[in-house]
Order: structure tokens, then C-alpha cells, then sequence
């Protein structure tokens, strides 16, 4: 037990301090039953306006929705929606949708308001929530816009080697990616860490998220430059092994707020 808690200690002293410039992020995956996916899209469309309510006033950064790939029904799910805050009070903040659907539809009653908002767990499942915070990410870049192809990556890394995991995207792999942005070859990519659920039996700990302006970018590209030294490749391998790479998605940006 003793044990335990030190680990649990040195995984929470190592949450980096939040500047005011961070990014977070809530991560939400659903499952759509095929004949679901028509509602799910026009609820999309719904929510859509009430999130531009809420980034017209700065309370959220903006909104995305991604497909998602494998997508079979037996193969986790389908779409993902990414709200992106500023700051961690925001996203942590309780939220009047209310206010903001009134805004967005202003012509509505507040009873059909109130049955659109409550609708929406009847087009998809909401199946996992996870609050996210951006530790490192790539500069410049072309702009994320619809169309946009993404790989997420979930990985585990022990709860008493996050600093070994997050030293070793930052300092090896980072750079690496730097270089594919400024050569063209990637959009971004970034190192996220899931701060809520946390413990050892979450699936995951972070995420990495690499972006690309299409599919055929996104398929040609090549993550490693193939003049590696042996130095070089010995320490890729030494990395690879402070984190268990979990769940690869293919996503595709299909709807955006900015």
C-alpha cells in the first residue's frame, strides 16, 4: 500500500503548472448504430450552433467532430468531439446550455429547446468523456480545416514513469515532428495528457495526435528519417519501450467551430 501511494504521489507532482496560454481538452466518443446515423448528424448540426455561441463569448476555444476509423460496430466507435478551452477552470466550469441554445435559436420555444437538448442520447452513446491537457505540440503548420486526416494514439504509460514518457516525446520525438511540419510533410502534432480519468486501471494515460491536409499525406508519411544513426535508432527504442502504445484511430475532421 505504501508502495502504491508513492506512485500515485510522484504521478500528481508530475502534472506540469498551467499556464494561461495551455490548452485542454474534453474527448468524447461515441457509438452510432448504423440506423442512427442520420439523427446523429442532424443532432450535430444542432449542437454545432449552440457550441459558435460559446466561442463567439470565449468560454470554449472551439468545437470539432471527427469520423473515426475502423469504425465498425464491433470495433469501439464511430465519431469524436473535441471542445477546446483555454484555460482548465473553464473547462472544468458547469455550463447553462440553455442560455446558449436561446442564443443560437432564438425563434425556438423553450420547450422544444429543451426536448432537442435532451434528444441528443437518443441519436448516439456517449461512451467515454476524457479530460484532456496539451504538454507539447509542433509549431506552424498549414491550417486545420474540414478535410483535415488525423491519427490519435492512445497510450499507457506506468503511473511512476510519466516524466521517463513525456522526456522522451519532448526531446526525441518532438523535434522529429518539427521537422515533417516544417518540410511540409505533417500539419501538427501534439502530446496531450488524459488528467481525468487517471489511475491504474485507465486504459490510457495520453494521447498523441498527428495531423495531416489529407489522406494521401496522411498514408505517405514517414515518421523517421532513414539516415537515423545506430545512436539514434537505440534511443527510438529505448522511448518506445517507457509506453504502451494501446489504440491507433484514423480520424477525419468533419465539422468545426472557430
Amino acid at each position: 500500500m505504501k508502495k502504491l501511494l508513492m506512485i500515485i504521489l510522484l504521478a500528481l507532482l508530475s502534472f506540469p503548472v498551467l499556464a494561461q496560454d495551455d490548452l485542454f481538452i474534453i474527448f468524447e466518443l461515441m457509438h452510432v448504430d448504423n440506423e442512427q446515423e442520420g439523427d446523429y448528424a442532424q443532432t450535430e448540426q444542432f449542437w454545432k450552433k449552440i457550441h459558435a455561441q460559446r466561442a463567439a463569448d470565449g468560454s470554449i476555444v472551439g468545437w470539432d467532430l471527427w469520423s473515426l476509423l475502423p469504425g465498425g460496430e464491433d470495433q469501439g466507435y464511430q465519431y469524436a468531439t473535441a471542445t477546446l478551452f483555454d484555460s482548465a477552470e473553464k473547462m472544468f466550469a458547469p455550463v447553462d446550455y440553455m442560455k446558449y441554445a436561446k442564443a443560437a435559436y432564438p425563434d425556438m420555444s423553450d420547450e422544444d429547446l429543451n426536448k432537442r437538448l435532451w434528444s441528443a442520447g437518443k441519436t448516439r452513446d456517449l461512451a467515454v468523456r476524457t479530460y484532456l491537457h496539451e504538454l507539447a505540440s509542433t509549431t506552424g503548420g498549414e491550417e486545420m480545416k474540414v478535410g483535415t486526416v488525423a491519427y490519435m494514439d492512445y497510450m499507457k504509460a506506468p503511473m511512476d514513469g510519466f516524466d521517463a514518457y513525456e522526456t522522451a516525446e519532448k526531446t526525441l520525438f518532438q523535434p522529429m515532428h518539427q521537422k515533417m511540419v516544417d518540410n511540409g510533410s505533417k500539419s501538427y502534432w501534439g502530446l496531450l495528457r488524459i488528467m481525468i480519468p487517471f489511475g491504474s486501471d485507465t486504459y490510457a494515460s495520453h494521447m498523441t495526435v498527428n495531423m495531416f491536409k489529407n489522406v494521401k499525406q496522411a498514408l505517405s508519411a514517414n515518421a523517421f528519417d532513414p539516415d537515423l544513426s545506430e545512436d539514434q535508432i537505440k534511443k527510438i527504442n529505448e522511448a518506445m519501450q517507457t509506453r504502451d502504445m494501446k489504440f491507433v484511430y484514423m480520424a477525419t475532421l468533419i465539422e468545426m467551430v472557430r
